[in-house]
């Protein structure tokens, strides 16, 4: 009695998710992909400072490159307690010739600036003061967000009138919509080029960095938006 209780469940079971499928199915329906997509200026950069103990005679401290960097960077108006945060600490060994050890200490910061201007007076400026190792970590954009979901409501847009011109010739028109998916990507185009920029101020160039203020340009961010949409036809 019990194994009839259990094949009849099962049945009834396979019934509904079969019917379900078969409503869906035996609707007609036309299937449409489409995807937006802009480039965006990044208003977020983020700058890898690595600061090294000067190795020579005289050698200059970690802790006073720290303060060297902190002023400079006071006067072209970074606010240390917000833009800049310490990223990681390590002491490096290091045999002399005289096999003799002393300890090479160095530091990383993360600083973030909002514009391509002041990433260029943060290179100068700490090229002024002997610290050169500057080198882009990423670029990102504040309301990224609300551009998403704003390109995300175009492609909708363009897969609705991509369904209508198909249908056209056929005097057929849409009804609602019966199946949505969507997808979203970012992409920073930037590469080791720009990585070269941002340290430098030329681009490949090899000439000594001038106490002049440098133009760089950072490559915009491509964001894309993709929907798929099925929707009823009559």
């Amino acid at each position: 009695m019990k194994t009839g209780y259990l094949f009849l469940g099962l049945f009834m079971f396979a019934n509904i998710t079969f019917g379900q499928g078969k409503n869906f199915i035996d609707q007609p329906y036309l299937e449409t992909t489409a995807i937006v997509d802009t480039l965006i200026k990044p208003d977020i950069i983020y700058l890898d400072i690595l600061i090294r103990e000067k190795d020579e005679k005289n050698k200059i401290s970690v802790e006073e490159l720290e303060e060297r960097m902190a002023e400079k960077l006071n006067s072209i108006g970074i606010n240390l307690q917000t833009q800049l945060s310490l990223s990681d600490l390590s002491s490096n060994f290091k045999k002399y010739f005289l096999k003799q050890k002393d300890i090479v200490k160095t530091k990383a910061y993360s600083l973030k600036v909002f514009d391509a201007s002041t990433a260029g007076q943060v290179i100068v400026a700490l090229e002024e003061i002997g610290i050169s190792n500057v080198s882009l970590d990423k670029t990102e954009y504040s309301k990224i967000e609300e551009r998403n979901l704003e390109l995300k409501s175009k492609a909708v847009f363009k897969a609705k009138r991509q369904a209508e011109y198909l249908l056209a010739p056929l005097n057929q028109k849409i009804t609602k919509a019966l199946f949505v998916t969507d997808k979203y990507y970012q992409r920073n185009n930037y590469n080791d080029d720009l990585k070269e920029i941002v340290v430098r101020g030329y681009g490949s160039s090899k000439r000594k960095l001038e106490a002049s203020p440098i133009e760089i340009e950072f490559k915009p961010i491509k964001v894309e938006a993709e929907v798929t949409i099925r929707f009823g036809i009559e």
